[in-house]
């Protein structure tokens, strides 16, 4: 019998074209005189009713969609006439066991008119409820299929919102890094950990893939460094650098991972697992760089021989910036008098930063000062003037903590004394009282001011190196001639500096009311013993000279990399005054030292190529003004020479990758530290992993597609909803 969704429902009457399911490969069930092909077309049913096989014939799964078309021909005029509704409701001869002359032979005795009304027969007859059913089945919409299917859409409907809502809350938490704290009304609300850690799962997967489509299987440089969280698991941050297909320098994070211990092999077999999983190996490594520790860079079993054994074409660079913190903290702990000022810096932080109290006072002495200076006219009003501060404390990790501490103390020199006055009257003990009295005869001394404006000058130079080396696109000759620049620059000071910094000290003297000094008497040492030289003597030449020539000294010994043969050779490629420093020989020589990317056939093509992109560059006003390799990759890729000339891009490409500075590196411990914190301090490996990826990469996780993010999900486990 007919599907029939509401049998009490109030029949309609008129049949109507409809559309109708399409059912195909449809075989009957039982065989019949009659018999369907095994294949049932709807569209193409018998319309003449002799030839109809009975509807029992056909597949149960199948027999009301027949009905249905049955219903939408119509009966069909001829000699004879058929019950259509009997006769898709059942054959009346097999359940009645009579003979109805309308349903299995069809009626032609026109002149027993009594015959209609009596087949036709009470409301309960066979053929007014082989009608009723018949109508019932034309709502379809009202079938228990179709309304259990509709409800189930519904269902969806809200499941898919639901999992939307959930996907772009999640990135907004990833984006700013705050922990998980969702809720919704009704259940399915997709806010339990596993579902959060799933979906974080998510778009760190498809921010890698994105990172992977990018690198493909070329080549990159690995930068990798360590650091401990809030629970004091040693965690292993990795960072690949690369060219992308529009030229650009990208260093992109692609991992943290817990190490056991810090041991170069224990390093090595973790960044092969990350390798790994990424899809990447050790083969595509063309540079290495680190922060400079012996487990690091070691000789024989560092990370960084270990690695070269795999690859012996993946150069090594000391990171930059690192460098050029050594420089510093070497001199401090060469030169007594440097060492002496910096210790001094740190104990008056130490005192002025103490307590609350004390920085209080810090704080209002800067607000009357500042209000001071506004009211008589000495300091400017504007954006970003006279903010609030205080004072610096510095690192021998952190690059440019040093100039920072200087910086805040020049600023806060007067309001520092009189914290140092407080200490010094109202101290909590003898100690502290002695302390701060020795700390402010010390600062009030002409020494002391000198110390200030010297190293606060040659920092100065190194500050402003320090920032540029942790540009993300700074490429290693650029960095190279920035380092030879700084050089050049303190070879500049050292020749003409002390008497440009003469007038400064003298300035600040005055305005704070320190004693100055005759440069032509006779300097008084310690315990207020005359020596022989003169104060210009001593502080030109055993304090000024011998400090900066330290400081020259320590970069030719610590910034060793900057002319070695490899950077020598990669110099013939800058574009910089037309190509003045381009030389095929040497680019010919940097090509052997890749020998898995330039073999000895690749050597001739490359020599040609060199040849004839060195004459069609320097004719082309577009490569007239280029500033470095960065720039000349991205206008090869913008002209498409990168297609003309493939082996002098992937020349370029291999200067290019050579790290500089581990300062990637450095911001994603940064971020770890926001992310787990004393409060989150439970975080697993792999959700903190995933999440870190996601805060730090946060360019990539905004081009993250949420139907991408919702197709993965999917397909991670079985879920209560299903899309």
């Amino acid at each position: 019998m007919p599907s029939v969704s509401n049998p009490n429902a109030t029949p309609q009457t008129p049949i109507t074209n409809q559309s109708i399911p399409s059912v195909s490969n449809a075989t009957p069930q039982t065989q019949c005189s009659n018999q369907p092909n095994d294949n049932v077309d709807l569209k193409d049913l018998p319309k003449d009713p002799a030839d109809r096989p009975l509807i029992t014939s056909y597949k149960p799964n199948i027999r009301d969609d027949v009905r249905r078309a049955y219903l939408l021909q119509g009966p069909v005029k001829k000699d004879s006439a058929y019950c259509l509704y009997c006769y898709l409701c059942g054959d009346l001869m097999g359940q009645k066991g009579g003979r109805d002359a309308f349903v299995s032979q069809g009626f032609d005795t026109w002149n027993k008119k009594d015959a209609f009304r009596t087949h036709v027969g009470g409301i309960d007859s066979f053929h007014n409820k082989a009608k009723e059913k018949c109508e019932f089945l034309m709502r379809e919409k009202q079938a228990i299929n179709v309304v259990f299917r509709r409800q189930t859409e519904a269902e969806d409907h809200k499941y898919k919102a639901r999992l939307r809502v959930s996907i772009i809350v999640v990135r907004l938490l990833l984006k700013i890094g705050l922990p998980f704290r969702e809720n919704a009304p009704e259940n399915n609300q997709l806010i339990s950990p596993k579902i959060q850690k799933e979906l974080v799962q998510c778009f760190a997967q498809e921010v890698l893939l994105s990172f992977h489509e990018e690198i493909g299987q070329d080549v990159f440089a690995l930068l990798v460094d360590e650091s401990s969280d809030v629970s004091k698991k040693e965690q292993m941050a990795i960072v690949l650098r690369y060219v992308d297909t529009l030229g650009f320098v990208k260093e992109r994070f692609i991992g943290l991972v817990h190490v056991k211990d810090t041991s170069s092999l224990t390093l090595k077999n973790a960044i092969n697992e990350v390798l790994t999983s990424n899809k990447l190996s050790f083969s595509q490594i063309r540079g290495q760089g680190y922060d400079g520790a012996s487990n690091m860079r070691g000789e024989f079993n560092g990370l960084k021989a270990l690695i070269l054994q795999e690859n012996d074409t993946a150069f090594y660079v000391h990171c930059f910036a690192h460098q050029l913190q050594l420089v510093v903290v070497a001199v401090a702990k060469k030169h007594d008098g440097v060492s002496d000022f910096f210790e001094q810096i740190s104990l008056v932080v130490n005192v002025v930063c103490a307590s609350c109290k004390r920085k209080d006072l810090l704080r209002e002495q800067a607000r009357e000062r500042v209000q001071k200076g506004l009211c008589s006219g000495e300091l400017e009003t504007g954006r970003g003037l006279n903010q609030k501060t205080t004072l610096v404390r510095a690192g021998e990790t952190r690059w440019g903590s040093h100039f920072n501490t200087l910086t805040s103390l020049m600023k806060l020199f007067a309001d520092v004394l009189v914290v140092l006055d407080f200490v010094k009257d109202e101290g909590g003990s003898l100690a502290n009282r002695q302390q701060a009295s020795g700390i402010l005869a010390y600062f009030k001394s002409y020494e002391f001011v000198f110390y200030l404006h010297m190293m606060y000058g040659i920092l100065h130079l190194t500050g402003t190196l320090s920032k540029q080396l942790q540009r993300k696109d700074l490429d290693i000759l650029e960095a190279a001639s920035m380092v030879r620049g700084t050089m050049e620059a303190l070879q500049s000071c050292r020749n003409i500096g002390f008497d440009s910094i003469l007038p400064k000290v003298s300035s600040f003297c005055e305005t704070h009311e320190i004693d100055t000094l005759d440069m032509e008497e006779l300097y008084i040492g310690a315990r207020n013993r005359r020596t022989t030289k003169t104060n210009r003597f001593h502080f030109e030449v055993e304090i000024f000279n011998t400090v900066v020539d330290m400081q020259l000294t320590e970069y030719r010994d610590q910034i060793s990399e900057t002319s070695t043969q490899l950077l020598e050779y990669m110099g013939a490629l800058s574009p910089c005054d037309s190509f003045a420093q381009f030389d095929k020989s040497k680019l010919l020589k940097l090509g052997k030292l890749y020998k898995y990317d330039f073999d000895d056939s690749y050597m001739i093509d490359l020599e040609g190529q060199l040849e004839i992109f060195y004459h069609s560059c320097i004719k082309d006003e577009r490569f007239a003004s280029l500033k470095g390799i960065s720039d000349l990759s991205r206008l090869m890729v913008n002209t498409g020479k990168h297609r003309s000339y493939p082996l002098v891009y992937k020349l370029l490409k291999l200067a290019l990758i050579l790290p500089v500075a581990t300062a990637s590196v450095e911001r994603c411990f940064s971020k770890m530290k926001l992310l787990k914190t004393d409060l989150r301090n439970k975080i697993g490996d792999e959700f903190l992993n995933d999440a870190l990826l996601c805060n730090v990469e946060t360019e990539a996780l905004a081009k993250v597609e949420n139907e991408k993010v919702m197709e993965r999900f999917q397909k991670m486990s079985a879920r209560r909803g299903q899309i």
